[in-house]
């Protein structure tokens, strides 16, 4: 045995030159493995907590509805709808029927028509000297302040082209002041079409929420 031989290889390693071999110990597959797979699944959990987070902010994909449930939508409008205009009607309203025209006999022919179609008929006669051969169009409708929104226009579906206007009275009645172009009343079929559209479905109040 060689003086160069380390003491306990039992000559199964002879070393023949003047230096010593490297000893290297073997690497260790098993730590490299485990390495490997830690990195993998921490790669893992972190691809998915991103993709939690990117649920979170995003709304999971699914649209957020904030105008509520569509039935409750859908209730309100149906209840809108179904509120109508609180108008009087025909026969209870008391219409005044003036001739200021030169033409005789229009008042008695007109208001004998009103009263076929449902209206109370008061005064008839020739127009006061403030209109009287002053009424160049087909007529007025003149009638108080509150008469605006409900005598007056169901009174005028029954003479589309009369002008309405309002003065100082303190009764309820309503005048038919004929004019100069009046030829005839509205077509009865016509005048209760128009009467039919006054009087149905108020439209619905706009809303502040958007979204139903």
């Amino acid at each position: 045995m060689s003086m160069l031989t380390p003491p306990g290889m039992g000559g199964k390693y002879r070393i023949t030159g003047d230096k010593y071999p490297r000893m290297r110990r073997r690497r260790r597959r098993g730590r490299l493995v485990l390495a490997v797979v830690a990195s993998v699944v921490a790669l893992g959990v972190i691809g998915w907590g991103t993709l939690q987070l990117i649920d979170v902010f995003t709304g999971g994909g699914k649209k957020a509805s904030a105008a509520g449930p569509k039935s409750d939508c859908s209730t309100r409008v149906s209840a809108s709808a179904k509120a109508s205009r609180s108008l009087p009607k025909p026969a209870q309203i008391t219409v005044n029927v003036y001739n200021a025209t030169t033409r005789s006999g229009l008042a008695k022919s007109t208001a004998d028509e009103l009263q076929k179609r449902g209206f109370k008929i008061g005064d008839v006669g020739n127009a006061s000297k403030d209109y009287d051969k002053k009424v160049k169009g087909a007529g007025i409708l003149l009638g108080p302040a509150s008469a605006v929104n409900t005598s007056l226009p169901v009174l005028g579906t029954q003479l589309a082209a009369a002008d309405k206007r309002t003065d100082t009275r303190k009764g309820t009645d309503v005048d038919l002041i004929i004019g100069d172009a009046f030829k005839n009343l509205t077509a009865r079929a016509d005048a209760d079409k128009a009467l039919a559209a006054l009087s149905g479905p108020s439209p619905a109040p706009t809303s502040s929420k958007k979204g139903c």
